[in-house]
């Protein structure tokens, strides 16, 4: 967007507010800040403007600012320009060690819920693994050396002939070429060479057209920072506009470089064919060092800065018998399917189609490959913060071997040896502080352009080879490094483990989680209706190998609520087990991939009629019809935004009584056919409005509330904090200016005139936030609608003489439960009672001391024998949590009650099923018996067992 774009801010807002917005907006180096009083970037401008009209926004950063809390302010002002609209917010935030809106967490500090070793010993692995750079140190000699000797007098001349006509725009321009042509003599002797003969070609042919461009030409050169940023193809550009702006005035000279150039060119043509270049040659040993010819199945990522390059590589490589890709910048995103593109790219190699990826700089942002470890910086970016965006493709979540980075530095060479310089010092600097980071803080140290800055000024002539190393690596320091890893962003990132804390939220996180098995079942459900085609992977859990997507479910990607990429119009073999995805390099399909999210959408369509009208079903443990009534309902505040929203169960019995059940329960019915003319008195009550309010609804507007309105309290006391320091600056401000006035200071009417003006502002910014976080407060319910209603009746097998044997006995379950209780009390665990809420077990037991999670279904027997029930939602629980599932039988509880060995992952053992009642059963006696597990389950739900 250009500044003349958001001149137009508000003739666009308008139309903008009335599509409901969610961001995340990555900043990269910096983009985004701005340092007053210089003018705003367009691209903070935009962050400003996005702000205003998002309901959402996520902003992320990698980039700390320098230690900087004035600037850190300004960066989260893009967040709440009024919560940090003075420093001093973020100070007393650092203070008090917690901000609104804000969470830091660096890769290096990221760990796993620690786990508890045999030896009593707790360890919380790290999330990410090493970074392990090694440099490959290389000597060029002979033709190469001639040739690189040669290019160098070469810029030398043209350098200093630049710089003694002045700072002119010939002048820089000149600059700029010679330094391209230093790098793409560092990357290779291909990407020189044709560099010196397009240069050749142009001026040969076309210096007419070329002094045409010059007149033409934008007066200001990139800054070098901005050269960074472009794609091969942009840089393509920029040196034809190079060469034509170098050409002005300067005819007479042009055919004594035009030898000059295709002579160094025609070096570097020899030494081409004599296939000896030093570098090609580590880079095959290392390739043999490393197993990459022995073992076809390991990745290598390779990094180039110029497309000459990659091409010059991929031939190379493909000369020595590998199968190699590319990604470079004149390749679209495009899509897994789209042959060319980059994503289609990035899942061969995935695959294995691909061992070598060759990539330019377009594959140092939005690429994950983290299935391959071993990366080659084939050349060294002038730019640092490239080397950490590079690292990056590979070191991610989900990498599970330390990642090598080979850096190829020519120690013989003026570059070459500033570099090696640089390396050495940040892997100095990383140990002495132990802390990945650095790699993540260099682009601070050392600015997009400084290295390029550097080598120009000492190619023209500025200084000598003594100062060079100074000059590059003054701020490459400890203590530098140090501070910036330590400064406002990380003062408010605590590295304190609450062990109890975790371990109570990784057992709510295990309770709760959305199991592959939970999802495999409902996509094989949901096909069905989609007519998808799908066919299970016997050997592999949760796996399937879908067929063409339907049209119906790429329809749903037009809808405007669609968020998601697009749907593919096929998938490859996919798994909803994480963990097999990777193993076997295939598709994790999970919430929130675009495959599911059509499914579901398809689903919650189809079942529309039928919720209209509601269904019938049976229970084995209802003597009496009733109904179960299905709400949502949602929390909204002030401001008309939806804070929450949750599904209950209500229901209501024939006497008009009603019980809060949670929806899970019908899991446990048996769908039943129409029901009988006339129908239950139960259908015809009026709905349990006011148990609705007191059991569900009050105490979740509760909840809510206590949650929103301590995290709105802490927003409105920075805004009172920022705001009132900032009227209190204006009101000194006015005053000094009030003074100059009365003394007849020039000036001063006017300087009071702004100030007054902008304590005025403020006084209205913060009285307008004040209503607003008022209106965040007030909470209510709305929204409330019954969704559908299910009619229970009583099983009519429910008194057969072999179904009553599966009925429970309430006084035998509940001494059952308090056995258990107690038991589980006794050895020292935390115990909760969930019976109630019909989750598909009846307690939930967590050790402190080791982290295990136990989710309990208690079975209570009279006698010493008997049958033990399970229900279908009891089952369905066993089967999707056999980590943590256990079976405690208490027989005897008309007496002495004695517990059974406790079983865990009863869903293994040999359950016979009622088919008539959709129930499982065994006896008592097969818990004493050595275990019987069933045959491996081939069902699309589980792989083999």
């Amino acid at each position: 967007m250009t500044s003349l774009d958001l001149a137009k801010r508000d003739e666009i807002l308008p139309g903008l507010r009335q599509v409901r917005w969610d961001l995340v907006i990555v900043d990269e180096a910096h983009r985004l800040s701005w340092t007053p009083p210089s003018r705003k970037t367009a691209r903070y401008a935009l962050g400003e403007l996005l702000r205003d009209i998002s309901d959402h926004m996520l902003l992320l950063t990698a980039t700390p600012h320098k230690g900087d809390p004035d600037n850190f302010t300004l960066f989260l002002q893009l967040l709440d320009q009024d919560a940090y609209a003075d420093v001093r917010s973020i100070r007393e935030a650092m203070e008090r060690r917690h901000a609104p809106f804000y969470l830091r967490r660096t890769k290096e500090a990221m760990v796993y819920f620690p786990e508890r070793q045999s030896d009593g010993t707790w360890v919380a692995r790290k999330v990410f693994t090493k970074r392990i750079p090694r440099t490959v140190s290389f000597a060029i000699d002979g033709a190469e050396f001639e040739l690189y000797d040669e290019v160098t007098k070469f810029v030398r001349r043209q350098s200093e002939a630049a710089a003694a006509r002045g700072d002119d725009r010939r002048a820089r321009a000149v600059g700029f070429l010679m330094a391209l042509y230093q790098r793409r003599l560092a990357s290779s002797t291909y990407a020189l060479r044709h560099s010196l003969e397009n240069r050749a070609k142009r001026l040969g042919n076309a210096l007419k057209h070329a002094e045409v461009l010059a007149r033409e030409a934008p007066p200001d050169i990139p800054d070098p920072s901005e050269l960074e940023e472009l794609e091969d193809s942009e840089r393509e550009q920029l040196e034809r506009l190079l060469d034509a702006i170098t050409l002005a005035g300067n005819a007479d000279q042009v055919q004594e470089e035009i030898q000059q150039l295709y002579g160094v060119a025609e070096m570097a043509q020899a030494v081409e064919d004599g296939n000896a270049e030093a570098k090609l040659s580590k880079l095959r040993s290392l390739l043999e060092d490393e197993g990459f010819f022995a073992d076809r199945s390991k990745r290598l990522l390779i990094f180039t800065e110029f497309k000459d390059t990659l091409d010059y590589l991929v031939q190379k490589l493909k000369d020595m018998g590998f199968d190699v890709g590319t990604i470079h910048g004149g390749m679209q995103i495009g899509s897994r399917e789209q042959s060319g593109t980059r994503l289609f790219t990035e899942q061969q190699f995935k695959e294995g189609a691909i061992q070598i990826l060759v990539a330019t700089e377009a594959a140092g942002e939005g690429i994950n490959l983290q299935f391959c470890h071993i990366l080659v910086n084939y050349d060294i970016p002038w730019n640092p913060n490239r080397l950490e965006q590079r690292m990056g493709r590979i070191h991610r979540y989900g990498q599970t071997h330390d990642c090598l980075i080979f850096n190829f530095v020519a120690t013989n060479t003026i570059e070459g040896r500033v570099l090696a310089q640089l390396l050495h010092k940040l892997q100095e600097i990383r140990d002495a502080l132990d802390d990945d980071a650095v790699f993540n803080v260099v682009g601070e140290v050392l600015p997009a352009a400084h290295i390029e800055r550097v080598l120009r000024d000492f190619y023209a002539g500025k200084f000598g080879n003594e100062d060079l190393e100074e000059r590059l690596l003054k701020n490459v320091d400890e203590t530098h490094f140090r501070a910036i890893c330590h400064n406002a962003l990380e003062g408010l990132a605590s590295r304190k483990l609450n062990l109890e804390m975790l371990i109570e939220r990784r057992a709510l996180a295990q309770e709760r989680r959305m199991v592959p098995e939970s999802i495999a079942r409902f996509i094989t459900d949901a096909a069905g209706y989609a007519k998808l085609q799908l066919k299970a992977v016997g050997n592999l859990a949760h796996t399937f190998e879908p067929g063409r997507t339907p049209p119906v479910l790429k329809s749903y990607e037009r809808e405007s609520s669609w968020r998601l990429p697009p749907v593919a119009s096929r998938y490859p073999r996919f798994s909803t087990d994480r963990r097999t995805a990777d193993t076997n390099r295939l598709e994790w399909v999970t919430p929130g991939h675009p495959l599911f999210e059509s499914l579901r959408r398809h689903a919650a369509t189809q079942a529309e009629p039928s919720l209209s009208v509601g269904a019938s079903y049976y229970s084995l443990d209802r003597e009496r019809s009733s109904r179960l009534d299905f709400y949502r309902a949602r929390v909204v505040d002030g401001l008309g935004h939806v804070i929450h929203e949750r599904l209950f169960a209500i229901e209501l019995s024939v006497d008009g009584s009603a019980q809060l059940r949670d929806p899970s329960l019908i899991g446990d019915l048996v769908p039943a056919p129409a029901p009988p003319d006339p129908l239950p008195s139960v259908v015809g009550l009026p709905e349990a409005s006011h148990a609705l309010n007191d059991l569900a609804l009050a105490p979740f507007l509760e909840e809510v509330k206590l949650e929103r309105v301590a995290e709105l309290e802490r927003v409105a006391a920075h805004i009172e904090l920022s705001l009132t320091e900032l009227l209190n600056k204006v009101d000194l401000e006015m005053g000094k200016a009030n003074d100059d006035r009365e003394n007849g200071v020039v000036g001063a009417e006017g300087r009071l005139a702004q100030a007054e003006n902008r304590h005025a502002e403020l006084w209205v910014r913060r009285d307008r936030r004040r209503d607003e976080l008022a209106r965040q407060k007030a909470l209510t319910l709305q929204g409330v609608e019954r969704l559908t209603t299910v009619l229970i009746l009583p099983h009519p097998e429910r008194n057969a003489p072999d179904i009553r044997a599966l009925r429970p006995d309430p006084a035998t379950e509940g001494t059952a439960m308090d056995f258990v209780i107690k038991h589980e009390h006794a050895r020292g665990r935390q115990v909760f009672d969930v019976h109630e809420r019909d989750l598909g077990y009846d307690v939930t037991s967590l050790d402190l001391s080791t982290g295990e999670l136990r989710l309990i279904e208690v079975k209570g027997l009279a006698g010493a024998t008997g049958l033990i029930r399970l229900t279908p939602n009891e089952k369905r629980v066993a089967e999707d949590r056999p980590d943590c599932y256990w079976l405690y039988v208490v027989t005897d509880c008309a007496s002495k009650p004695i517990l059974q060995t406790p079983i865990k992952n009863p869903a293994q053992l040999e359950w016979h099923e009622v088919s008539k009642v959709e129930h499982y059963y065994l006896t008592v006696d097969a818990l004493s018996q050595p275990m019987q597990l069933k045959e491996p389950s081939q069902s699309p739900y589980r792989g083999s067992q």
